[in-house]
C-alpha cells in the first residue's frame, strides 16, 4: 500500500488517478486528506469505488491520528503532497503555512519514522504485496516547489537540485524548511528520503486561485482577468500527468537521499500565457454575438503588484531525465487545450467548488485591485 497525503488536492488527486487508471500498477493506495477549501473529494469520484482504493479524513497537524493509521494501514511507501499551497494566501494569513507545511511535514516524519523503526531489517526479496514491508522497500517521497530557489535573472540557468535556497514569500520559505526537515531525518535518523521540487503545475481539478484556471473561469464567466504587475513574471509550466509520470519513477527508482527536479522545459511570461489560453477560448468556446466583447483577451486587466513577487522560475530537470529518460509528454499548447477543455467539460465541478469561502477570497484578494466601474473578479 502506497499512502498520499493531500490525495484529494490537485496534485495529489491526478497522481492517484494516475496510479490506479495505470494497469501495471496494482497496489492499493490509501488517500490521507484533511480536505480543506482545496482538498475535494469529487476530485476522485472515477475511483472512489475501486477495490484499491482507501480514504482516511486527516489532519497532519493531529500527530496520534497520523501514528495510528500509519501502523494500521502499514504502507511500504509515504508520499507527502499535503501543504497549504498558494503564495496571495501566505501573505495574508502565513501563519497557516508554518502550521501545515512546517509543523505538519516534521509530525508526518515522525509517525513515518517510528513505523520505520518496526519494520523488519530484511533483504529485498519479500514481495510488496502481502508480506511484510523491510526497511529496504520503505521509501518517504516529499512533493516541493522550484519557489524555494527564489527568482532567477532573465540569462541565469535553470535551477539545479544544488542551487542555494533563497525563498522570497511565506510560502516558498514555509516549503523550503520542510525540504531541510525531511533531509534532516534522512541523515540523522537514516529515514529513506527522496525530495521532488517542481515548477508551476496546469491541467485538471486546480482549484481556481491559481493563474491558469483563474484565467479560464474568469473569462468563461466574461470576468475582469487579473494580471499582476506588467505580467512578465516568468514561469516554467508542467502539465500534471508529465509530473506525475515523474513522481512514480522518482519513487520507483530515485537514490535515497537524493533530491530530483522536475520542470517541463517550458518558460512563459504571465501575460503570454494568459493571452495563449485567450485564443484557445476563442477556438472552443466561441463568443456570441450578444457579448459586451469581441476577443476574450479585452478582459485582461493589470493589478498592483504582490509583495516580493519573483520575477523568474526556470527548473533544469537533466539529473531526471539522466536517470529515468524522462521527459515533459505535453507542449504548454497541448496542455493548455487540454486543461482548457477539461473546465469547459466540468463546468459542475466549478459550480462546486465555487461556494462562499472561495468568493469571498477572491473579492478580499482582487475587487480592491480592479478600477471602479470595470468588471470585477469572482
Amino acid at each position: 500500500m502506497i499512502l498520499i497525503t493531500g490525495g484529494a488536492g490537485f496534485i495529489g488527486s491526478n497522481f492517484v488517478l494516475h496510479l490506479l487508471n495505470n494497469e501495471a500498477v496494482s497496489e492499493k493506495i490509501l488517500v490521507l486528506d484533511n480536505l480543506t477549501y482545496a482538498g475535494n473529494m469529487s476530485n476522485l469520484s472515477a475511483i472512489s469505488s475501486n477495490a484499491n482504493f482507501n480514504f482516511e479524513k486527516c489532519d497532519i497537524n493531529n500527530a496520534l491520528a497520523l501514528k495510528e493509521i500509519i501502523r494500521r494501514y502499514k504502507p511500504r511507501a509515504v508520499i507527502h503532497f499535503a501543504a497549504e499551497s498558494h503564495v496571495d494566501r501566505s501573505i495574508k494569513g502565513p501563519s497557516k503555512f508554518i502550521e501545515t507545511n512546517i509543523t505538519g511535514t516534521f509530525n508526518l516524519l515522525e509517525a513515518s519514522y517510528e513505523y520505520f523503526l518496526t519494520l523488519d531489517n530484511g533483504t529485498n526479496n519479500t514481495k510488496k504485496s502481502g508480506a511484510q514491508i523491510t526497511k529496504k522497500q520503505f521509501r518517504f517521497l516529499h512533493v516541493s516547489t522550484d519557489e524555494v530557489y527564489g527568482s532567477l535573472e532573465p540569462n541565469e540557468p535553470g535551477f539545479s537540485e544544488n542551487h542555494p535556497y533563497k525563498p522570497n514569500s511565506p510560502y516558498a520559505a514555509s516549503k523550503a524548511s520542510s525540504d531541510f526537515l525531511v533531509r534532516a531525518w534522512n541523515k540523522t535518523y537514516n529515514l529513506p528520503t527522496l525530495i521532488s521540487n517542481c515548477s508551476n503545475n496546469f491541467g485538471p481539478y486546480q482549484f481556481p486561485e491559481k493563474l491558469i484556471p483563474l484565467v479560464i473561469l474568469n473569462a468563461m464567466d466574461h470576468h475582469a482577468i487579473p494580471i499582476y504587475g506588467d505580467g512578465k513574471q516568468i514561469r516554467d509550466w508542467l502539465y500534471v500527468e508529465d509530473h506525475c509520470r515523474a513522481l512514480f519513477l522518482i519513487l520507483d527508482k530515485g537514490v535515497i537521499g537524493e533530491t530530483y527536479n522536475i520542470g517541463g522545459n517550458c518558460e512563459f511570461q504571465n501575460i503570454e500565457l494568459v493571452k495563449k489560453i485567450c485564443l484557445i477560448l476563442n477556438d472552443l468556446l466561441p463568443l456570441k454575438d450578444s457579448a459586451k466583447i469581441t476577443q476574450y483577451h479585452e478582459l485582461i486587466q493589470f493589478i498592483d503588484d504582490r509583495p516580493g513577487h519573483d520575477k523568474r522560475y526556470a527548473v533544469d530537470n537533466q539529473k531526471l531525465k539522466n536517470a529515468f529518460s524522462w521527459k515533459p509528454r505535453e507542449t504548454l499548447f497541448s496542455g493548455l487545450k487540454k486543461t482548457v477543455q477539461w473546465y469547459i467539460d466540468n463546468l459542475d465541478w466549478v459550480k462546486s467548488i465555487k461556494n462562499n469561502s472561495y468568493k469571498s477570497w477572491m473579492k478580499e484578494n482582487y475587487s480592491k485591485s480592479f478600477k471602479k466601474g470595470e468588471n470585477e473578479s469572482s
